[in-house]
């Protein structure tokens, strides 16, 4: 075999063996794609829960009244209740209320019904009866007379309107808060609802018990993972439950005497505190 033979069978067998090469390289390749972009899931994790609590205090109160009359036509009525609410929110402006905190909740226009009877009617009916022959021969006929009441069904009359709108007012200063409430029960509005205290920003509340709560997760795994010889890796979950944000409410108590008389006493409003707690589940990886 010359020295031309050997070179071209060791080039074949090298390109033999590199196409083979490739061809391995390129069933990875492929068999990989699958897995482009997606985590690998971790074999070794622990789980650790952590808990934070905050304090939320409320600083807004909030409540709603509704005004509603009635007249025979629209105009009338919305001129009505209109009235009456224009004085409940002069009260409210003159509490110092910006009118950002004053919004309607509905506005309702609604036409009334009566039912009627209708009159009764009462008519005469007469029957015919044979004829009856007198011992003198002269035929005589009695004709006895029925009287028969008639009721035509009743009706649905329109008798009116009612026209009602619903106001929610948002207090900031506190200490005004009974003062505005009991005042608009003297204004000739029907109802006043509840009274209810709340945190204008929930979230700032939350954010705080989440913190801690994470904070108290991490101390946790940390001292875990101490114990038990491992070092802590990646975050592949987490998870947080939290209860809702707590509403002051002073219920129908105060509702009764604001709609009593103007006189009423104002009412003390302590608003209190109370805690939200967060509830936190974190996985580690572990090495």
């Amino acid at each position: 075999m010359n020295t031309h033979e050997k070179v071209w069978k060791t080039g074949m067998f090298v390109g033999i063996l590199l196409v083979i090469f490739l061809a391995v390289m390129s069933v990875k390749e492929l068999k990989s794609i699958g897995f482009v972009g997606k985590d690998v899931p971790a074999v070794n994790t622990i789980t650790i829960n952590g808990t934070g609590d905050a304090l939320s205090v409320p600083d807004v109160a909030t409540f709603s009244f509704t005004v509603s009359e009635t007249a025979k036509t629209v105009a009338d009525a919305q001129a009505a209740a209109t009235a009456k609410i224009n004085d409940a929110l002069k009260a409210v402006r003159d509490a110092g209320v910006s009118d950002k905190d004053i919004s309607t909740l509905s506005y309702n226009i609604n036409p009334h019904y009566e039912y009627q009877n209708a009159v009764c009617t009462t008519e005469n009916a007469s029957a015919p009866v044979p004829p009856m022959v007198s011992g003198a021969g002269v035929a005589t006929v009695s004709v006895p007379v029925t009287a028969i009441r008639y009721c035509p069904p009743g009706k649905s009359v329109l008798t009116g309107y009612e026209v009602s709108q619903t106001i929610q007012v948002k207090v900031r200063d506190l200490s005004k808060a009974g003062s505005i409430f009991t005042s608009i029960g003297s204004l000739g509005v029907q109802n006043v609802d509840s009274l209810a205290f709340s945190v204008d920003q929930p979230e700032t509340v939350k954010a705080e018990a989440r913190a801690k709560a994470i904070s108290d997760a991490k101390d946790k795994a940390a001292t875990l993972a101490k114990q038990l010889g491992v070092s802590l890796g990646r975050i592949t979950g987490f998870y947080e439950s939290s209860g809702p944000m707590p509403i002051y409410g002073l219920g129908g108590g105060i509702k009764a005497a604001a709609m009593e008389t103007s006189a009423a006493p104002v009412p003390e409003v302590p608003t209190g505190e109370q805690k939200v707690t967060s509830n936190v589940t974190i996985t580690y990886e572990i090495d």
